[in-house]
């Protein structure tokens, strides 16, 4: 008598339902974690310490007093001078970054306060057309710098610029650089304190205006800063560039900034200078 081997069917168990919003996955360790937490800690990651880039909005949030922001000029946009076509035309790309992004361009400023003290503050975001210097950027962060002037106030500039001047305005977004850094010589002359505030990445024609400019110059941990790029410049030169070079590390030990300050004790540092300043 043959018998048959009778198969039960045991149907797998159920997987746990990860939920991939719920998570961020680190570029640098490759480590997965909670989100929750990697916002809790500003963008940085708890295991190796990568600085994430920040929307200007969460740096308004993380440096302004709760409910003391209000913008100005918010409604300004960029415009086509040079009629630019290219694979895609200036018009078109500017709207995919305003679907992409939710803001009209790369730079928001406002005044606000930083420890009760009422300060105006400036902020380039690189997820706008990577922070690149256009005429709009010129023009508010020049109006910032008038607004300081003619209020009194302190401005504080936190730059996140890494394609430099704006290509498809051509010479005239050249003409920002000389535009901006004359805005931040009038500051001086008024004797009124310019802060600025360096995050990866601060480079090109952002780098070699108003970023540098400041009184006081602080920066990000491992910040990336120049002008052109280190794949460009050995290119160029044709030879290897040292370890860490244009990192803010590397510009700090070269007395080229001021502070290297950590992003969770940033607005605390900003405090303390501008209650020594207004003291």
């Amino acid at each position: 008598m043959i018998f048959r081997k009778k198969y039960v069917h045991i149907s797998p168990k159920e997987k746990p339902d990860i939920k991939k919003d719920m998570w961020i996955k680190c570029e640098n360790c490759g480590k997965l974690v909670y989100k929750k937490k990697w916002l809790e800690n500003l963008k940085v990651c708890p295991e190796c310490g990568l600085y994430s880039r920040m929307t200007a909005e969460e740096r308004i949030k993380m440096i302004a007093d709760e409910g003391t922001f209000k913008e100005k000029w918010p409604y300004m946009m960029s415009d086509d001078p040079l009629q630019f076509k290219g694979v895609k035309s200036y018009k078109e790309k500017l709207k995919e970054e305003i679907k992409k992004t939710g803001k009209r361009e790369a730079m928001i400023v406002g005044e606000c306060k930083i420890g009760g003290i009422s300060s105006v503050i400036a902020v380039l975001d690189a997820h706008f057309i990577m922070g690149s210097m256009g005429s709009v950027v010129g023009e508010k962060f020049t109006r910032a710098c008038e607004y300081a002037i003619e209020n009194s106030l302190s401005l504080v500039s936190i730059s996140g610029g890494g394609g430099g001047a704006r290509m498809y305005e051509g010479v005239i977004s050249l003409m920002q650089m000389a535009k901006t850094s004359a805005a931040v010589g009038k500051m001086k002359k008024a004797g009124l304190l310019y802060i600025s505030v360096l995050t990866d990445p601060t480079m090109g024609g952002v780098a070699a205006s108003f970023a540098l400019l400041g009184d006081i110059i602080i920066a990000e941990p491992k910040a990336l800063i120049g002008f052109a790029g280190p794949r460009v410049i050995e290119q160029t030169i044709r030879q290897k560039l040292p370890p860490g070079f244009q990192r803010s590390e590397f510009l700090f030990e070269r007395g080229m900034i001021d502070l290297i300050v950590e992003r969770k004790k940033l607005k605390e540092t900003i405090i303390k200078i501008l209650k020594i300043v207004h003291s």
